[in-house]
């Protein structure tokens, strides 16, 4: 959810310079164009035009002269406030200075007359300086420090997301490390007595599952989510693994409904609580015993079982029971996974079968591609 984010920030920001001129653009343009609305009321039609030439005229320059005051406050941006506020009172009376006498000269074109400065007393180059000119450019300077004080709030929020999200993953790769050489020892064990035992093919058949298994787990990020075909066919690669040791003694069912193979669920979901079902119900049976997959959709939910015919919950235990007190590495690594995945937005839960047996289910939302 948090690399969500910040791909939705990152495709959103511009960078700053060009939101500055799109600002400047619009804004400025928008100016001319209130100007233009009420000279249509005020203003005979055969001089709108003219007018408006003239507005876009002292709109260029007005552009120019805020071009330089966003320069000078990039220069003490990083002074006191005190220093900032004389700065940009200060820098926008100047740049009113030189914009006032320039929109009064040029004023009267539209009409036929030009001035000549000569004769233009401080009276005529100054007038309408404190009454449109100074509080304008103040407006500007205002409405900059605030788009420039939400810019560096933005970056602040994707900076707090991207640490987010890499505390995230770190933590979830910590979970994919720790089952990783739990199911590792498992398996090498295993091959060391086929070894022992002088079995060759059978270890050879073993490490070469073992390699496609595990080329498979570090192909895949544990932020990574994959449909529950792909998952599924992964998990038949583990059970392979799990044939050579067990033979005949390890049996299984699998009964996935059609409209959950493109579910996308976290990978590596179901391996650990296959390796657990075959721990307690297959490992510790001289006949072996029966693992069970299923998947199925109710509403908007996704359901995945994971059934054995071992000793299940004790006979105290309540039928359904979360794993929240679960001490085995392979249950409490998949609580752990879901929790950083889907927050409280999924349930895990263990409950008898009937006549023995236990199933471990994952309730998520259901999503796919």
């Amino acid at each position: 959810m948090a690399d969500f984010k910040i791909m939705i920030l990152s495709s959103l920001t511009l960078t700053r310079t060009k939101q500055f001129w799109i600002f400047q653009l619009l804004g400025w343009s928008l100016w001319v164009f209130m100007l233009i609305l009420r000279d249509l009321i005020f203003v005979p039609p055969e001089y709108i035009f003219s007018r408006a030439l003239v507005f876009s005229l002292s709109a260029v320059v007005a552009v120019v002269l805020t071009s330089g005051l966003r320069y000078l406050y990039k220069l003490v941006w990083e002074k006191g406030f005190i220093v900032r506020f004389l700065v940009t009172w200060f820098g926008s009376f100047a740049a009113a200075l030189l914009w006032q006498p320039f929109q009064n000269y040029i004023a009267l074109i539209p009409f036929g007359e030009l001035v000549s400065l000569s004769e233009m007393g401080p009276g005529e180059l100054f007038d309408d300086l404190f009454s449109s000119s100074f509080p304008l450019l103040l407006l500007w300077s205002g409405l900059y420090f605030i788009i420039k004080y939400y810019q560096l709030f933005q970056a602040e929020k994707e900076k707090s997301l991207r640490s987010e999200a890499l505390a995230h993953e770190a933590q979830l790769l910590m979970l994919r490390y720790q089952l990783n050489p739990h199911f590792l020892f498992n398996t090498l064990n295993a091959i060391s007595t086929l070894v022992l035992d002088k079995a060759t093919v059978q270890a050879n058949e073993m490490l070469t599952k073992l390699s496609k298994f595990l080329r498979y787990s570090l192909e895949h990020a544990p932020l990574d989510k994959v449909t529950l075909a792909h998952e599924i066919e992964t998990s038949r690669l583990y059970l392979d693994i799990e044939k050579v040791r067990f033979a005949e003694r390890l049996k299984l069912e699998i009964n996935v409904a059609s409209q959950t193979e493109e579910a996308l669920v976290p990978s590596l979901i179901l391996q650990p609580l296959i390796e657990n079902s075959i721990k307690h119900a297959v490992s510790k049976s001289e006949e072996g015993g029966l693992v069970g997959i299923s998947a199925s959709v109710k509403g908007n939910r996704l359901l995945l079982e994971v059934s054995d015919e071992g000793p299940g919950v004790l006979p105290d235990e309540p039928q359904t029971d979360t794993v929240a007190n679960s001490t085995g590495v392979g249950l409490s690594n998949i609580r752990n996974r879901l929790q950083q995945i889907y927050g409280a937005n999924h349930e895990l839960t263990i409950s008898a079968v009937q006549p023995r047996g236990c199933k471990v289910t994952v309730n998520i939302p259901y999503d796919s591609k």
